[in-house]
This record gives C-alpha cells, structure tokens and sequence, in this order.
C-alpha cells in the first residue's frame, strides 16, 4: 500500500514538472469566482496555435469537482492539446440547478474562446468532453440555444467542434436522467431532444451494465444523429458500470487507459492529434 501511495505521489510531481498549469477565473457570480484549470503541452510554444480540449465533471449537478478529469488533462495535454477543467455551480455547493450549470459551461467555451490568443488556441478547433452529467453539458453546449447567462457575449457561440462523452446523461427526458428536476424544461435542455443538423462529430463510450444510461438511449442518439447526417462513433464496454472510465485508488482500471485510447483514435480520424503522436 505505501509503495504505491508513493508511486502515485511520484505520478502527480512528474505531472506537475511536465506540464504547464495554471489557472484562470472565467466567471463571477456575485461573490463566488468560477475558476478553470489550464494544461498545457510540453515544450509549450506561444508562436503556435494550439487545438483544445474543455472538460467538464461529472456528479449529477449536484457534486463533483474539476479534479475528475486532471489524469485526462494530463494525457491530452502530452498530445497537443490545451486543455481546460472548469469548475462550475453544483447544488451542494452553490444552492444551484442544473440549468445554471448549463449556463455556466456555455460561459466557460465562450471566456476560451474569447480568450483564445491569451491561450494560444485556435478557437474553431475545440473539443468538449464531459461525464455522466458532465457529458450532458458538453453536449447540451452544442445542441441547446437556451440557457445563456445575461453577462454573456451572445456574439460568440458556444458550441465546440466535436465532442467526447463518457457515459453522458444525454436523455432528460420522462424517464430519463434527471427528469424530477428538469420537468417539461426537458424539451429546451435534454440533448437527445434537440439533435439537429450540423451537430458535432460524436464520441460516446458507453458501459453495459450502466444503471442509469440504458444502451437504447445511446443507440438512439446514434441513430437520430445519423439521421441529421452527424457522425457519432458508440463504444460500448462489456461489464462495465456507470463512471467505469475513471481511474481508481487501485490505478488497475483497464477501462481508464482503453476509453483514452479510444478518444484518441477518434481525435487523429478527425485530424485533432497528429497520427505519429
């Protein structure tokens, strides 16, 4: 037990000497300032143009922290990808719903894209990812016109030009993820219920023994996404629960370092990483 709690404190001093961190404030709601974190590539170089990845957690919008996805961050950033966690209002928290988390992931793709020279990005190559009801924002943040905070710039889009969702709660609908606390907002907020045309290439890894997500609602969103002429690649991984992409305590998960491997596959077929990376 000690010989990996040091192993892994080993990982996270080389992960903190290889990349670039920072931090950056996106949003002030009265007196609470939302933060995102900022992973940059090694040997970081300003005079590029970067292509970037946006996390967000999962938890239900009740929970959950940023920090979910950093081992990710880390992965993509050794890639070339700048990558971006953004915190955002979770009820337990924030005394939120899930409609101000929403409005807070739109402001988030906004402030980097606004910001995209002082991130060294190009801000027409933008992946968002997410899980479980981190996939959902990720999604509703290129499907849903509703849900835009007042202090936006409404000028600029927030929708990202591909998405990589990890057991998303892509139905809010009756019967879906959420519905008791959406209610009939369903129809403005659940993406499965606002799929249209021009919607962004699709990656969703899904496991077969979700408790929450069934494999039909996948194979649907696949299907009408299809129908609108949008590619959506769905993986499904046999034995495997809700939220069994994540790493755990143990650092055995073979569904972490598989559900990489296969974004990435998806993100060099759509030319985000280079194929000798």
């Amino acid at each position: 037990m000690q010989i990996r709690f040091l192993f892994l404190s080993f990982l996270v001093l080389m992960m903190n000497s290889l990349f670039s961190q920072k931090t950056a404030v996106y949003k002030t709601v009265g007196n609470t300032d939302l933060k995102m974190a900022v992973y940059e590539p090694p040997g970081f170089d300003k005079h590029k143009k970067y292509k970037a990845m946006v996390f967000f957690f999962g938890g239900g919008w009740t929970k959950g922290s940023y920090a979910q996805f950093k081992l990710h961050a880390a992965w993509f950033a050794e890639k070339g990808l700048v990558c971006f966690l953004p915190d955002y209002r979770v009820e337990s928290r924030n005394h939120t719903t899930p409609f101000e988390a929403l409005k807070d992931a739109k402001t988030a793709i906004r402030f980097i894209k606004q910001n995209a020279d002082r991130f060294h990005i190009d801000s027409a190559k933008i992946i968002a990812s997410g899980g479980s009801a981190g996939g959902q924002l990720a999604a509703a943040t290129a499907l849903i016109t509703d849900y835009n905070e007042d202090t936006d710039n409404l000028a600029i889009s927030p929708v990202p030009d591909a998405l990589i969702l990890f057991n998303p709660v892509i139905d809010n609908g009756p019967g879906g993820f959420g519905f008791e606390r959406i209610g009939e907002a369903y129809l403005k907020f659940s993406p499965l219920h606002n799929i249209r045309k021009g919607a962004p290439p699709t990656l969703i890894m899904l496991g077969k023994k979700d408790h929450l997500i069934p494999v039909a609602a996948a194979e649907y969103y696949k299907t009408v996404m299809e129908k609108v002429g949008s590619r959506c690649d769905l993986v499904l991984y046999d034995n495997a629960g809700h939220g069994f992409f994540n790493q755990n305590a143990k650092n055995d998960n073979p569904f972490y370092q598989e559900t990489l491997n296969e974004a990435e596959r998806f993100l060099k077929s759509l030319g985000y990483i280079s194929a000798a990376k």
